[in-house]
């Protein structure tokens, strides 16, 4: 049977409201994060079992990211073209796949290669399941389901270490990729069912811009590979400006051939939208002064604070237990007639106090004194989740949800990978210049509230008041 067969794009019968559709979404999107936060803690065990050299080992979590960073852009073009219900199915497929041959890989370099191929299929479904929500939910409606959808994401950040440590922990580390394999398989035998409470999205006329894709991925592959390799080779080494100055040339080229492309694979239109521009850069905020903490708290609370491992796991619940409810909150507010606008501007003032808050923290600091910005620091990144991607979706032409959604979640996880770098890089070179490790990480953090400010300035001035046209009042 083909997927053309399998997954129609039909219009919604009866009225019926695509609460099914719902959760195989969901479902679909807890599992991305959950890889990307969670095999991370499988690496030692991986390393031991197919013992993997060091930077065999680094690429089983590169390889995801990069891919995913490369091809979400692609894949959110491609959805509005064949229809956003296939490529979500294609995406689980494929991710479902990768993840059976992560299970089974017997050495370093075929889970590596499966990785990417999960990286690829997880761009799939991010892309196309946010389209999907998009279209499918108006009003109201829409803001619960991006709610949602904000709210899954961030448990399968927040729990993925948890849920693989344990996993690692009780029956070993492949199960960690089979249970992935196993939720996506039941997703997909969820979805056809689901799919026939769904509008049509295909656009027949268009056609996919295989030029311009194969451009920005090539731009997309050089730069994550520069960041992701400058902490490694050095940021000023000729490998790295080799692969940066690749990127921005290939970046030159792709802006050329959209220009002259009658179905581009990213509309240059959109970037003249100054609303929706705005809201694509509040996850840039949130991965700043958000997801670096994410990444590296936990290395300060065990090395300046001396707390082991559990008790950092469990102190680093006061920074990801609000992403987990904030969303739903924001959702609330939003029915009460509160605006977006202010919400999202109050998730970036919540990052810059949370950050600048945090500098409480010494090496005898209780936790008392240091809950509450922690609580404020994933505040800021709760409100916004789920509350940007609906909104910045719902100022673009439906035929167009897969293409926003797919520049959203670029610029997503680019800047996440661009701030953890950084910030990594950073790190190194203070504490191999002399500099304690505490007085290294409250200077980080002043410069974390710092660009969280830049950027929050900047996200206000773009969404001020005075509207683009009609559709962008509610903001």
């Amino acid at each position: 049977m083909s997927t053309a067969t399998a997954f129609p794009d039909k219009p919604v019968e009866g009225g019926r409201r695509p609460g099914l559709a719902l959760a195989v979404v969901l479902l679909a999107v807890l599992v991305v994060p959950m890889s990307i936060s969670g095999t991370a803690v499988a690496l030692p065990g991986i390393g031991a079992d197919l013992h993997a050299s060091g930077a065999a080992l680094q690429w089983v979590v590169n390889a995801f990211n990069v891919a995913f960073a490369c091809c979400t852009l692609v894949w959110g073009s491609v959805a509005d073209i064949v229809g956003r219900v296939r490529v979500f199915a294609a995406g689980a497929a494929l991710f479902a796949a990768a993840a059976t041959a992560s299970a089974l890989a017997g050495n370093a370099y075929v889970l590596d290669a499966a990785r990417a191929l999960a990286g690829i299929g997880g761009a799939a479904i991010f892309s196309a399941g946010a389209a999907i929500l998009s279209t499918a939910y108006e009003g109201h409606a829409r803001a619960r389901a991006f709610a949602l959808f904000g709210t899954v994401a961030g448990v399968g950040v927040s729990l993925g270490p948890t849920f693989a440590g344990q996993l690692v922990a009780s029956v070993g580390w492949r199960w960690v990729f089979a249970l992935h394999a196993a939720a996506l398989v039941l997703a997909l035998l969820a979805l056809p069912p689901a799919a026939r409470a769904l509008p049509t999205t295909a656009r027949g006329a268009a056609r996919i811009d295989v030029p311009g894709s194969l451009v920005l991925v090539a731009a997309a592959v050089l730069l994550t590979t520069g960041i992701v390799q400058g902490s490694q080779w050095g940021w000023g080494s000729g490998g790295v400006l080799a692969l940066f100055a690749g990127a921005v040339a290939a970046l030159v080229g792709f802006v050329r051939v959209e220009r002259r492309s009658p179905h581009p694979v990213l509309d240059l239109g959109l970037l003249r939208r100054r609303r929706f521009v705005g809201l694509a850069l509040v996850p840039v905020a949130a991965s700043a002064g958000f997801v670096t903490l994410l990444t590296y708290l936990p290395s300060y609370l065990t090395a300046v604070t001396g707390r082991d491992s559990s008790a950092a796991g469990r102190l680093m619940l006061l920074l990801t237990l609000p992403v987990l409810v904030a969303p739903v909150l924001a959702a609330r507010l939003v029915r009460r007639g509160v605006s977006p606008r202010a919400l999202i501007l109050a998730s970036l003032g919540c990052l810059v106090a949370g950050d600048l808050g945090l500098l409480l923290f010494s090496p005898h600091a209780a936790v008392a004194v240091v809950a509450l910005p922690m609580l404020v620091t994933g505040a800021g990144m709760g409100l916004s989740a789920g509350l940007v991607d609906g909104q910045a979706l719902a100022l673009v032409p439906p035929g167009q949800a897969g293409m926003a959604a797919g520049f959203v979640n670029t610029l997503r996880l680019g800047s996440e990978a661009v701030a953890v770098a950084v910030y990594g890089s950073v790190m190194a070179s203070l504490v191999g210049a002399g500099h304690a490790y505490d007085t290294a990480f409250h200077g980080l953090l002043q410069g974390l509230a710092g660009v969280c400010l830049v950027l929050g300035a900047t996200v206000a001035w773009l969404l001020r008041p005075e509207a683009d046209d009609a559709r962008t009042q509610g903001i």
